[in-house]
């Protein structure tokens, strides 16, 4: 049934909502775009229309925060509300590792299906090590239809030939790969009926191998250096694909009531690691860090929610959001209870949506990510987030470091330090220790 009837949130005297439609649900992710890589969030040369376009039709997230700064367990916060170190996806997963979301995991396609919801993903996975059904698939995880890739497109984004469509490998493929995701979506947003629907279009891009048609790169003729070229017009060919895709949409009769979430699942990559081939260009903008660091380039990346019937337009928001909400605040807007048996590390995040007011989180955003880097000895490898601050600690929460996000985004003046801050130090710190137990006490952990 379309119609939620009486749909109420009560909890300390929330919005109540009735006779409310169940809202079709979008999420746009991008791999290793960086905080500044888009027009809106700042990039002087790459040209990005369309998404600039949907952050002024909607709310501008500039606090909005992966799961992890590495691919894997970014993605599997965002579908579980959950640290995915709880369940042993630490890292991102090799093929043929044998690592995978655990099929124990209820992802946020299972709990809106149950509910109603057509789902489909199409796009990029790395939620397995392999795709051959031996491993939880996105069928598994509550996807009615799938067409993905197990980590990236293979050889390149261009003329890919590992997808696997419903079980089934489809073969070679002509084009760039996100414009093969895009033309999937809309297939099969045409079959759809009276149900909502929850569709992920995870792109592939601008992860290295980078690979662009001609028709983008040329935008950027300026540039001298070719992989620079290769990689802005990468940006823009997602541009134009979330173009391409949002007209679709504008163009149904409940686009009004269509929530779309556009973002990227960590930072700017790293490390170049296809020295012989286009590599990646990305920036973290004003930010410290990049992928893998706990700094803030590796872990903030760019956030626009667009939903006509709630969110009022040309809104910007620098409140706290983080992957591990949307499972809560998705469940919340389709009636779907979240689980009850397993501890969830997000809150719903409805009120700012709504009114910009800061959502009743039960407690800080945090990250652990135990192979990363960083510019520091030691390097920084557990993280949280709590209104203004935000706390770093070595692997042995011995030594920490402690910012002011809203006056220090580049996080450059350590304040652990600073006699006014020492009881907010250690107010963050014991909070910190008491999350990581939690966390690690019953973690899955392999080597």
């Amino acid at each position: 049934m379309r119609w939620l009837i009486g749909w109420c949130v009560l909890f300390l005297g929330g919005p109540v909502m009735a006779l409310v439609p169940k809202p079709n649900i979008v999420v746009l992710l991008c791999d290793d775009l960086g905080y500044g890589d888009l027009g809106c969030f700042g990039h002087p040369t790459i040209q990005t229309p369309n998404i600039d376009q949907l952050a002024k039709d909607g709310l501008k997230l500039t606090s909005f925060y992966c799961g992890q700064s590495v691919c894997s367990p970014s993605r599997a916060a965002l579908l579980t509300g959950r640290n995915p170190n709880r369940y042993g996806v630490r890292d991102w997963i090799p093929p043929n590792s044998g690592i995978s979301l655990p099929n124990r995991e209820i992802s946020v396609a299972t709990l809106l299906k149950n509910k109603g919801y057509k789902t489909a993903h199409v796009g990029k996975w790395h939620l397995n090590s392999k795709m051959d059904g031996t491993e939880p698939t996105p069928g598994t995880h509550g996807f009615d239809h799938w067409f993905a890739t197990q980590n990236n497109a293979i050889p390149t984004h261009e003329n890919p030939v590992n997808f696997i469509r419903n079980g089934k490998p489809v073969g070679a493929l002509k084009g760039n790969s996100s414009t093969i995701i895009v033309d999937e979506a809309i297939d099969w947003l045409k079959t759809g009926k009276e149900e909502p629907y929850f569709l992920c279009v995870w792109f592939h891009a601008p992860h290295e191998i980078v690979a662009t048609p001609e028709e983008f790169t040329k935008k950027y003729a300026a540039e001298t250096d070719d992989t620079k070229r290769t990689y802005f017009g990468s940006v823009s060919l997602i541009d134009h694909e979330v173009g391409r895709l949002v007209k679709f949409l504008d163009h149904r009769k409940d686009a009004a009531n269509t929530l779309v979430v556009f973002s990227s699942d960590n930072g700017p990559e790293t490390l170049n690691r296809y020295k012989t081939a286009n590599h990646s260009h990305g920036t973290p903008g004003p930010l410290r860090g990049m992928k893998l660091h706990m700094t803030e380039g590796g872990i903030r990346i760019p956030g626009i929610v667009k939903w006509p019937k709630v969110v009022k337009p040309g809104r910007v928001s620098d409140v706290p959001v983080g992957f591990v909400d949307l499972l809560p605040t998705f469940c919340g807007l389709a009636g779907a209870t979240p689980p009850t048996d397993r501890f969830l590390d997000g809150t719903d995040v409805f009120s700012l949506l709504k009114d910009d007011s800061e959502p009743n989180r039960k407690s800080p955003l945090y990250w652990q990510y135990d192979k990363a880097i960083g510019d520091t000895k030691p390097v920084w490898k557990v993280a949280t987030r709590q209104g203004d601050f935000k706390l770093l600690a070595d692997v042995k929460l011995e030594k920490f470091a402690l910012y002011d996000l809203k006056n220090d985004l580049g996080e450059k003046t350590d304040l652990s330090g600073k006699a006014d801050q020492a009881e907010r130090l250690k107010k963050m710190i014991a909070e910190m220790k008491q999350i990581h137990g939690g966390i690690n006490a019953g973690a899955v952990i392999r080597e």
